[in-house]
């Protein structure tokens, strides 16, 4: 070992959490207590996403230590650094005696005391996602960590937006050289040095007292040249979508990227009443059934409980999703009026199905209008599965909110809705729009204000 090098200690969620967390640290060293193994053997038996993640981290530990001659000397990282396996108990005898000697936590601590004591020149630092663990960890005088290498970012504020509102001053300096197309509706500006270029499909709020935006078509990072154009107006009647209009500027912007044929794939993150079911469907039953762009809509989401799970449900898929669907039939019941009989019905003639993503993996989506709903309870790994099952002429519409997680293993940072949005936020077949203001009700609007 290096004295300039680090040395991590992994507690087990870390590795159940991130299966790649053993490339994210860089130089350093990183030892993994002999606990550890032993707890992730009691759970890799099974077909669920803990499992799935302890059986490829295991399978990482078998290769890095199948390549090093000897791993007392460890085994080599990507980064740099290397891989310590420790099996030694010396640190028992310096856990404070009212601290059990039984617990897999507190040995996990026994060994970070042992590892400080025989590097005294080196920065020793336990990473758990456990925040009793990291407490008890200060308390007896060790550095403690989150995991936070798989964090998109740490402040949710700068999670792209969709949408970028110019003042006085910058939309006159802009406006000084800018070229106008012949229909008078693209417009070619060069972006102010003191601002970030906006992301393509991104839409430009100007100034003034009425409303107006442009969507971001094209940036030239080089010359700093933005391509601007018009949007469409879905707030006035004649532009209505299935009979929706636009209740606020921003359903606005997002009617304009499902409408747009482009574009591929449509986030949608907003508040609880904001919209963002009732446009995807609204939307998705015109361009299916009137316009015959897609031949059905599918709909999925993760089968995440809010609170106490109710147990097993009888019947095929259908059934069985149907009680997770209530969003869509109340959403279809409004849009459908007097001819929605019952979901079943209302599937069948509309060209709708209900899918659930356990049965996703190998199968391909053509022609497709696919909703994704509840997608702040996927992980990052379904998210990708979802995704690459789009085939041609399919669009994919993603919808979420952070503030409504209700799977413990994922954060507002970790989970499938914020990965998607980070990753897809600058492709020009993507856009992505937060909506905030809530149009179900007064009281839905407040109670999502204050609760």
């Amino acid at each position: 070992m290096q004295q300039a090098r680090k040395i991590y200690i992994l507690d087990t969620n870390v590795l159940i959490h991130d299966p790649t967390a053993l490339q994210h640290f860089d130089e350093h060293d990183v030892v993994i207590p002999i606990v550890v193994l032993e707890e992730m053997d009691k759970v890799k038996r099974g077909m669920d996403e803990l499992a799935r993640n302890v059986r490829e981290v295991s399978r990482q530990l078998d290769e890095l230590s199948a390549q090093s001659p000897s791993l007392a000397r460890g085994c080599p990282l990507p980064g740099g650094g290397c891989l310590f396996f420790e099996m030694s108990l010396d640190g028992e005898k310096l856990l404070p005696e009212p601290l059990s000697r039984k617990s897999a936590d507190n040995r996990i601590l026994a060994v970070t005391m042992a590892i400080r004591e025989r590097h005294p020149q080196r920065q020793v630092i336990l990473v758990s996602k456990d925040i009793n663990l990291r407490i008890k960890a200060r308390a007896v005088g060790l550095v403690a960590e989150d995991y936070r290498s798989d964090r998109v970012i740490d402040d949710l504020s700068v999670i792209p937006s969709g949408k970028m509102r110019l003042n006085e001053e910058q939309w006159t300096t802009m406006a000084e050289d800018m070229q106008v197309d012949e229909q008078g509706h693209q417009y070619l500006v060069h972006w102010p040095e003191t601002l970030a270029l906006p992301l393509l499909n991104s839409f430009v709020i100007l100034p003034g007292a009425k409303e107006v935006a442009l969507r971001v078509t094209n940036t030239n990072p080089h010359t700093r040249k933005v391509q601007l154009h018009d949007i469409i107006s879905y707030r006035h009647e004649r532009h209505a979508i299935w009979g929706v209009r636009a209740k606020n500027f921003e359903q606005n912007m997002a009617m304009n990227l499902l409408m747009d044929p482009t574009i591929d794939l449509v986030t949608m993150m907003g508040r609880a009443g904001s919209g963002k079911t009732l446009l995807a469907l609204a939307c998705g039953l015109h361009q299916t059934l009137e316009m015959n762009v897609y031949e059905r809509i599918v709909v999925t989401r993760a089968t995440v409980p809010m609170g106490q799970d109710i147990g097993y449900l009888p019947g095929g898929e259908l059934e069985k999703m149907e009680p997770w669907m209530g969003a869509i039939t109340d959403n279809l019941q409004y849009l459908l009026g007097d001819a929605f009989d019952s979901l079943q019905a209302a599937l069948g003639q509309h060209r709708i199905e209900i899918t659930a993503l356990s049965y996703a993996r190998g199968r391909t989506f053509t022609r497709t209008w696919l909703i994704v709903d509840e997608a702040q309870n996927m992980t990052p790994h379904q998210m990708k599965t979802i995704v690459t099952r789009m085939g041609e002429g399919s669009k994919i519409v993603i919808l979420g909110n952070n503030a409504q997680i209700d799977t413990p293993y994922l954060t507002a940072h970790t989970n499938g809705l914020t990965h998607v949005a980070t990753q897809f936020a600058n492709w020009k077949h993507s856009g992505l729009i937060a909506l905030k203001a809530s149009e179900r009700s007064r009281l839905a609007a407040y109670a999502a204000d204050v609760l």
